[in-house]
């Protein structure tokens, strides 16, 4: 517990005790200014007695203390706080981080749940897909002769080109976005939800594969649904992923508790929601402007999958370095809200 100054506590008793912490505390505040970038230990160091000095001022205020020593003390919080929240770095060093070190983490560290909703998503489409060409009569069940045709001579290909490019991009990246951001969300609800609308997407991409296949149109298919599928598909995979680790940490918080678990994670996953809400507006890019292109079929699907492979890149290079180095995708510590101190 930190002394507490009075007039009865010798003041230079007080300064004795602490200048050393002072004095090392304006050591790393200039050190942190100057081009040469502090390690995470002097990181935390710093954070640390800058809290230390905030608490010494209070401190001393509060027991009427020497005016001379107020005023340093609050120089060299006022310095602190600025080391510690203000413009360390560059908005584009801070973009750039988030895209190359925060968001890639996240990922990486949940990339088991992720990569498990794919299988789960895939194995549901190729099964209802097989099971609806091999049954005639069940597809028929699901619309009429003259529905399935306008679907497989017109409206799946003229979906893509229905408004100008901007506007359906506009238009696809709002709606998907939506069901990302509902879909991590729902993980509070234990993952219940998530597992319903991945089901749900599946079956319906099973049902267009079914129809369009049947009716010979299988290049249309995937020429029209590689391009952007590919990176929007993998986006709702992602935020699946994310919504059911979230939810297990509600069953099972480890060794953590359950608020302090959810909390940790809660927070991490404002990086991953905001990650993902870029990959579907990149996705959203692709479906307006390269999906209903003129560009061949292969140089569509090419671009698609150039785009997947960047995103695995990063994320399997990237965050495997990152969460290596220690990064686990929370927010920084003056971000996160105050914590109070507890014993044992």
């Amino acid at each position: 517990m930190e002394d507490l100054v009075c007039p009865l506590v010798d003041l230079d008793v007080f300064v004795s005790r602490h200048s050393r912490e002072w004095v090392r505390l304006d050591q790393l505040i200039k050190q942190a200014s100057s081009p040469r970038r502090l390690s995470g230990e002097q990181v935390d160091e710093l954070v640390d007695l800058y809290q230390r000095a905030a608490t010494h001022l209070s401190v001393v205020q509060s027991g009427g203390g020497d005016p001379v020593l107020v005023g340093r003390l609050s120089s060299l919080v006022a310095r602190g706080r600025g080391a510690v929240t203000g413009t360390r770095r560059g908005a584009l060093r801070d973009v750039a981080r988030f895209f190359t070190v925060d968001f890639p983490a996240v990922l990486y560290r949940a990339r088991w749940w992720w990569i498990g909703t794919t299988a789960f998503f895939f194995v549901v489409t190729i099964a209802w897909t097989a099971y609806l060409l091999t049954h005639p009569d069940q597809r028929n069940q699901l619309a009429t002769p003259d529905q399935i045709r306008q679907l497989v001579d017109h409206d799946f290909q003229d979906y893509y080109t229905q408004a100008p490019a901007q506007d359906f991009a506009a238009k696809v990246f709002t709606n998907n976005a939506f069901i990302a951001l509902m879909t991590i969300g729902s993980g509070l609800l234990l993952g219940v939800p998530v597992v319903f609308l991945l089901y749900q997407n599946a079956v319906n991409v099973a049902v267009d594969a079914a129809f369009l296949i049947a009716g010979d149109r299988t290049q249309l298919f995937f020429g029209l649904i590689l391009p952007h599928g590919l990176l929007e598909l993998t986006t709702i995979f992602v935020s699946a992923g994310l919504g059911l680790k979230l939810g297990w940490t509600v069953v099972d918080p480890g060794r953590r508790t359950r608020a302090q678990a959810l909390a940790e994670e809660g927070r991490a996953l404002v990086i991953g929601g905001i990650g993902t809400t870029v990959m579907l507006f990149i996705s959203g890019l692709l479906e307006a402007f390269v999906t209903p292109s003129g560009l061949p079929t292969w140089a569509r699907i090419g671009i698609g999958a150039t785009v997947e492979l960047g995103f695995l890149w990063v994320v399997f290079f990237l965050g495997r370095r990152a969460v290596k180095a220690g990064v686990t995708g929370d927010l920084d510590l003056e971000l996160r809200g105050d914590t109070l101190p507890t014993s044992g």
